[in-house]
């Protein structure tokens, strides 16, 4: 009896759990959805030509070229980037959108970046400060990954093995064909 009460909590601890999510009302609709890592930096930066929205992830730079007034993306823009005072190469990814890898990740902090923008007849320079902070790169080293929660299962799996068999050392079996 005692063994199969152990039995059932380890089974019963080794069980995944997951919180009920309510939101201000109660309501009983789909949970929120949560936040999987940090928010990337991002930066904008406009005139009355043109608007440019910039996306990093670590060494990646994304950037996106659009006509202010209708925010249409821009076919065969010329940007030519400066961030940090060193010159970025930009490759057009499709129309209005460019990117580019970085040497280095940007350091916590205000960066200067500069664009000259060059479109038909019209030309702009566009200017932003991108802002990191401290926190998005220990946050980014702190991503947790399947193999942490399969070590977590792992221990699961050996605090059953050894409940069940501290079980048998302390509750004899019963011996089949032998008397009680």
């Amino acid at each position: 009896m005692i063994m199969r009460i152990l039995v059932g909590l380890a089974s019963l601890a080794a069980l995944p759990v997951q919180p009920t999510l309510a939101d201000d009302g109660h309501g009983h609709g789909p949970a929120p959805v949560a936040a999987t890592g940090p928010a990337l930096p991002r930066f904008a930066a406009s005139s009355e030509l043109f608007e440019l929205v910039g996306v990093i992830d670590g060494k990646q730079l994304t950037l996106y070229l659009d006509r202010f007034d209708d925010n249409s993306p821009i076919k065969g823009a010329k940007v030519e980037l400066e961030l940090g005072g060193a010159q970025v190469a930009l490759k057009e990814h499709t129309d209005g959108e460019f990117e580019a890898t970085l040497a280095q990740e940007l350091k916590p902090g205000l960066t200067p970046l500069t664009a000259t923008v060059v479109a038909g007849n019209d030309t702009d320079l566009l200017a932003a400060d991108i802002e990191v902070h401290a926190d998005a790169h220990a946050a980014r080293a702190q991503v947790r990954s399947g193999k942490e929660y399969l070590g977590w299962a792992a221990g699961a799996v050996a605090v059953m093995a050894a409940l069940a068999w501290l079980g048998r050392r302390v509750v004899p079996g019963r011996r089949a064909g032998g008397a009680a």
